[in-house]
Parts: structure tokens; sequence; C-alpha cells
């Protein structure tokens, strides 16, 4: 839809209010979601700024970056204005937000809460369209030996099998272990068998001396940990 606003080109506007100059002079963190993927693009079309272009298309995201970050090349150039240069360079920008993320996480190593297993898993599961089951191997300081994926699944579920993951467990000489996986609808609502499966692998956890400390269910920006709701 065109807007019917009267159009003034950013070369136009106030300095201060210009993207690029605000970021100068006020810091980045005086800038909108919009006025940042405007800096990205560079540029709007003919009838639109960047800034408004970049509106455009995170109120079609529902103002959600994560919604945005799903988006590929071919959806962004979808957006009047938006070309493949542009819709690469926000793409990229969005990834690298994610890898940051992630490498914050794995610095941080040692598990004390379940919002660490979030950030440690949220990296790396990404943008799946796709069900994965992982666990999380942890030494008797709960810091983290490594992750293995379990194995992965189409959308509407995944098998973890408890003989290959105790298995990996015991090779790794982990002390315990976090299991983790998604749920592409976004829901973190635990299934009937997500509820049998915790249940299964803790009581064989509980039997091998490798307790299995929590077990997350990841969704868009939200996660559900059985430890936190009293489930395990």
């Amino acid at each position: 839809m065109e807007s019917s606003k009267e159009y003034f080109p950013i070369s136009q506007w106030a300095e201060g209010d210009r993207p690029r100059e605000k970021l100068l002079l006020k810091g980045r963190q005086s800038l909108s979601d919009a006025e940042l993927i405007a800096i990205l693009m560079g540029s709007g079309s003919r009838n639109e700024s960047a800034v408004d272009l970049a509106k455009r298309i995170l109120r079609e995201s529902n103002d959600n970056l994560v919604v945005l970050s799903k988006l590929s090349v071919k959806d962004l150039m979808k957006f009047k204005g938006v070309g493949e240069a542009k819709a690469i360079s926000i793409i990229a920008a969005l990834e690298l937000g994610k890898r940051r993320r992630g490498a914050e996480a794995l610095e941080r190593k040692k598990i004390t809460a379940s919002r660490d297993v979030f950030e440690y898993f949220s990296a790396i599961f990404g943008d799946h369209t796709w069900e994965a089951f992982y666990i999380l191997l942890l030494n008797r300081a709960n810091k983290v030996i490594r992750h293995i994926q379990i194995s992965e699944g189409g959308i509407s579920g995944t098998v973890a099998d408890p003989k290959k993951i105790f298995k990996i467990g015991l090779e790794n000489n982990a002390t315990s272990l976090i299991l983790c996986h998604n749920h592409p609808s976004g829901s973190v609502k635990p299934s009937d068998a997500d509820i049998k499966l915790t249940r299964k692998l803790k009581n064989a956890g509980e039997m091998l001396d490798m307790p299995i400390l929590d077990h997350l269910i990841l969704g868009d920006e939200k996660y559900y940990s059985f430890a936190d709701e009293g489930t395990l």
C-alpha cells in the first residue's frame, strides 16, 4: 500500500533526525529499529524514505525482529523499494546479531539457570522450521562439556532415543544432562509426548547417576523449563 502522506527525503530532515547523523550525535541506542534498518538499506524508494520503508517492513512483521529474521531474500524483495542488495544487508545484520548472542552465551559456559540454557541454544537453533532435539552435557561444576544433536524431524515432532542419549553422556564423562528441543510452531507448551519422554529420561538418569537437570522447549524468543515449572 502506498503512503498518502507528503514525502520528504531524509536529506531534507533536520540533521539530528537523520539516522546516520543521529547515531553519531546521540549514540546507537538512541535509534529505533526502523532507523537502524534504514541505515542498513541506505535509501528508500522514489516516494518513500528509508525510514518509512523500514517502518513498513517492520509493521508487516508485527514490529517483531524475530519474525523479521525469518524472512528470506525473496520475502523482503516483495516490498516495493527493496532490492536484492538491501534484502541481503538486512538478513546479514540480523544473523550477526544472533551470532553475537550465541558467542556471549558460549563465553558464560557455566549453567546456573534455565535462562543460560535458553541463551545457549537460541543461536544453535536459529530459525529452524523443523523440530530438533539436543542434549547439553555438563561436568560436576555445571560447566558445558559440549552439546550434541540427537535427532531432527519434521514440523510436528522428532524422536529422542534414551539409549543413545545416555551412551553419549557416558562416553563424554558427563555428570548431568539438560535436554532441549524446539517447537517450530512457536508454542512452548509441552505435549503429552514431551512430558512422557521427560519422565522416562529422568527415571533413567537417576538409575545411571546421571541426572536430567532440566528440559527446555524453545519457541519464538520464549521457552518452557520443566525444572522452573516444577514438572520435571
